[in-house]
């Protein structure tokens, strides 16, 4: 077999080894990708008794696994891909990651998916961790080859080794439960894909698409009650019950309008939250962080202080609002803005007023001012003020309180600060989108930024039906979606649609509303339900929320 002897190649040294004028010429060719001189390469240095090192094996790897795709070098690949395996083994070099990767997917590659496999649970031999790319081969030649005992297999030891799953492999073993009639699987792959993604891309959605146009099985039937219960202890947008109903789906391609109404089904889609398994936990870390780096008799104290008083929907972050906008020569900390902020969400959420976080030097210079003292005077009356203590940092007040109290937080802080970070990206940026709202102050007037009316999420109602975001090309926005509902649901749905139809026209364009995250009843009145404590109380003619007024504080120690 011919070398390629590129003229732009340099020359190595003269006084360069067997073994690195190897290295020097393979790296080359792996760069250009071409297997064909690497082979004749290795070929000459087996016959010269050169050495080769674990990159050595591994860029020859890496060689016949990405030219399987190639028809004129997949038989090649696959010959010369084992042998050098073999080799490398037999010369006692330890494959790594990369090696059992590369050897899976030549395995993979003639369909021996137990091959492929065996890899993987070996690997432990050599002392290396899997990766998702790892399990890949293994997983996707069962999936093909509808061996879904043996893919699901493989899911569960990625499960047992903390590998997880993304679009492309949920897919897949979506796609072949939905050829082998697996509906409780089908079920389940359909949640995992909920909780991964946003948009489905569109292959994923042709499968989805496909199962509703085959699946005649009936669904279960519930109680309305324990269905809307599940719902509001997931945050919204999904029960997590099994299939419901016993009509036909029926399937459609459509569009949600602005206001989160299906075009298809007349269905109301919902701003989904986190759940209540996550809430605790989020509440549980951020309290955790601020007791290593606050002053823990003073945390404590808050939070013994929230137990008893728990009846606000918004918390603000006063130092945010207080000072936004006041980087001029007369700025200063503007308790005007603060007070807009204030009257604004207490008009909106049925005439409960939020909680101002505040750090207690702020409420010194203002109580010491006689234009705001009234103010801040008729806060701490009303309860509505809360003062974090000399030496703490307000922010891990203010989050916890917005966390715990599942309410919304009114802040700009994009909260990327190192603090933030340790709470961890994805987790929170899913909060926030649900719970953060921005405000403006257009020449002094106040326009509140709230979160979205409903979540681009793939979403299960009550009724059992499905709603699932198909991408465009390239983003997380909405191509269309995929409407999937039971036919007596959809018909009613329909109806009630046309009926309402003026009326859905203004609520689309209504975003100043606190919308209640999709849960049937509003946010207060479930947390009532589903976490009620002795502690709280309520009454038609008393706001009995977290109050400002600052009690016997124990004193910081020195």
């Amino acid at each position: 077999m011919a070398m390629a002897s590129p003229a732009n190649k340099k020359k190595p040294k003269s006084n360069q080894t067997p073994e690195s004028q190897f290295s020097y010429n393979l790296n080359f060719y792996s760069k250009s990708k071409d297997l064909h001189s690497a082979i004749s390469l290795y070929d000459t240095a087996i016959s010269q008794n050169t050495r080769l090192n674990q990159h050595n094996f591994n860029t020859l790897l890496y060689l016949c696994s990405i030219s399987l795709n190639d028809p004129s070098t997949k038989d090649l690949s696959l010959q010369y891909g084992f042998r050098v395996f073999d080799h490398m083994v037999s010369n006692g070099i330890k494959p790594n990651e990369a090696s059992i990767t590369a050897v899976a997917r030549l395995a993979a590659a003639k369909g021996d998916g137990d091959y492929a496999f065996d890899l993987v649970k070996n690997i432990g031999v050599y002392n290396e961790l899997p990766r998702l790319r790892t399990y890949d081969p293994a997983l996707f030649c069962y999936c093909e080859n509808l061996e879904g005992d043996k893919a699901y297999e493989v899911e569960e030891h990625m499960g047992r080794m903390g590998v997880g799953l993304e679009e492309g492999e949920i897919a897949a073993l979506l796609k072949v439960s939905v050829e082998t009639r697996r509906e409780d699987r089908v079920y389940g792959y359909l949640q995992k894909l909920r909780k991964m993604v946003r948009c489905v891309r569109e292959e994923t959605a042709k499968v989805i698409e496909h199962w509703f146009g085959i699946f005649e099985g009936n669904g279960v039937e519930l109680d309305v009650g324990l269905v809307r219960e599940a719902v509001s202890r997931n945050g919204g947008g999904w029960h997590g019950l099994g299939w419901i109903g016993k009509e036909k789906w029926v399937v459609r391609r459509g569009s949600v309008n602005a206001g989160g109404k299906c075009c298809c089904c007349g269905e109301q889609l919902v701003s989904v939250d986190i759940d209540d398994d996550e809430t605790e936990r989020f509440a549980e870390s951020v309290a955790g962080l601020a007791m290593e780096r606050e002053v823990k008799a003073n945390f404590s104290e808050f939070q013994n202080w929230l137990e008893k008083h728990a009846n606000y929907e918004a918390i603000m972050d006063g130092a945010n609002i207080g000072l936004y906008q006041q980087n001029f020569a007369e700025g200063g900390f503007s308790i005007s803005q603060l007070d807009a902020v204030m009257k604004d969400l207490y008009n909106q959420s049925r005439k409960k007023r939020p909680l101002i976080i505040l750090h207690n030097k702020r409420l010194r210079t203002l109580l010491q001012n006689p234009s705001t003292r009234e103010l801040i005077q008729e806060w701490m009356e009303k309860d509505v003020l809360y003062t974090t203590p000399h030496g703490s940092n307000d922010d891990w007040y203010w989050l916890y309180a917005a966390v715990k109290l599942r309410c919304w937080l009114v802040t700009n802080d994009e909260m990327r600060d190192h603090i933030f970070e340790l709470l961890g990206s994805d987790f929170f940026v899913k909060w926030k989108e649900r719970h953060q709202v921005r405000y403006t102050f257009v020449k002094g007037n106040l326009e509140l930024q709230m979160p979205p009316l409903f979540s681009i999420v793939i979403q299960e109602s009550e009724n059992g039906s499905w709603h699932v975001p198909v991408a465009g090309d390239g983003n997380d926005s909405p191509q269309s979606w995929l409407c999937v509902s039971r036919a007596r649901s959809c018909d009613a749905l329909e109806e009630a649609s046309s009926m309402e139809e003026s009326k859905d026209s203004n609520d689309s364009r209504c975003n100043s509303k606190l919308p209640t995250f999709g849960r049937p009843e509003s946010l207060a009145s479930c947390k009532h339900k589903l976490h009620s404590r002795d502690s709280f109380q309520e009454s038609d003619d008393k706001i009995t929320a977290m109050t400002g007024k600052r009690k016997e504080r124990s004193p910081s120690p020195s």
